[in-house]
């Protein structure tokens, strides 16, 4: 987290002598509570529309007590913070009314009275009872999970109700969700998301005038199926999704690079090789697919010096009084 924007201690002004940190910082702050139970201070601006409620939120936070330098909770020390819904994964209801007036890219300071933090008993040993507490959060990003779970509950008529901007909305976020784990290497949970998506833009109908929204929204799901079967270590299903997204698009440089790292996998050599090539030929300086020809080259000339190899064994010249462990070359 950067550090705060205005000093702790030591703040001018008039009244200031004989209050503590917290109660002179407080006076710089905006009331979001309506009883200043929950003061808010922002470091930097965001950009976008505010978070809404029932969000699935990626923050990082530090919590401080009064009179304290090091955090008595963060998790800025995670490479990537873990998604938290509002209302089950974030239960302090200062930090979730906080990050309710935040939005994308925020950095913002907050002030937690006892009854929005710790309340009269605190949190033993860590935190005293009745403590305000300090917190600086950053919002990275959010989604609009309650949405798109309400929606996937409907049933298929009652989906159909709805227009077809709705339904693209909906994938569009389960494809977010997807990304978010995909990042997080979660592979399997990513590609629950995906296929959740896929499985509401295929049994929508549209419009032939509205077709290429839905085939767009398909072709971008498909690539991350593809991408996430190849990291899954399941080859056989990458190649399946990636040659459903050339259907819809059949010189998609993407879905011809997966189609061809499948296809390496299953010492496909001759797929590989075609897949490969259509695919450098609509980028020809695209410097991963470069290196998989040349990884594709090295593969089959080790396999073809194995295969000589195997067959002068098989075939070489051999004394018929040779002993059983002269001629156990065989079967090796």
């Amino acid at each position: 987290m950067s550090s705060p924007s205005r000093p702790l201690n030591g703040m001018p002004g008039s009244g200031a002598e004989g209050q503590s940190p917290y109660q002179r910082l407080s006076r710089w702050m905006l009331d979001i509570s309506g009883d200043r139970g929950v003061l808010k201070d922002i470091i930097r601006e965001g950009a976008g529309e505010l978070v809404t409620p029932d969000a699935s939120v990626l923050v990082k936070y530090s919590g401080y007590l009064e009179h304290m330098d090091k955090p008595f909770d963060s998790n800025c020390f995670r490479k990537t913070p873990r998604l938290m819904k509002l209302g089950e994964d974030i239960t302090l209801w200062g930090m979730e009314l906080g990050i309710l007036s935040m939005r994308r890219g925020e950095l913002a300071r907050f002030l937690f009275k006892p009854t929005y933090a710790y309340g009269a008993l605190g949190c033993p040993p860590l935190i005293p009872p009745n403590s305000t507490v300090l917190f600086e959060i950053e919002l990275l990003d959010f989604l609009d999970s309650a949405e798109s779970d309400k929606f996937c509950a409907l049933s298929a008529e009652q989906q159909d109700r709805f227009p077809l901007q709705k339904v693209l909305k909906v994938a569009a976020t389960e494809r977010e969700f997807g990304n978010y784990l995909f990042r997080q290497n979660r592979f399997y949970y990513a590609k629950v998301r995906y296929k959740r998506a896929l499985l509401l833009l295929r049994r929508r109908s549209a419009l032939p005038e509205e077709q290429h929204l839905v085939e767009a929204a398909k072709l971008l799901v498909l690539l991350n199926l593809s991408f996430t079967y190849l990291k899954l270590e399941q080859p056989t299903r990458a190649l399946h999704y990636g040659e459903q997204a050339l259907i819809i698009d059949q010189k998609n440089a993407k879905a011809l690079f997966r189609c061809g790292q499948a296809c390496l996998i299953m010492t496909e050599y001759q797929k590989a090789r075609d897949f490969l090539v259509r695919a450098q030929k609509e980028q020809p300086f695209n410097h991963d697919i470069n290196n998989e020809l040349k990884k594709l080259a090295s593969c089959y000339r080790d396999y073809t010096d194995k295969e000589k190899e195997m067959c002068h064994r098989m075939f070489a010249p051999y004394d018929n009084g040779s002993t059983v462990g002269e001629n156990s070359r065989f079967f090796n």
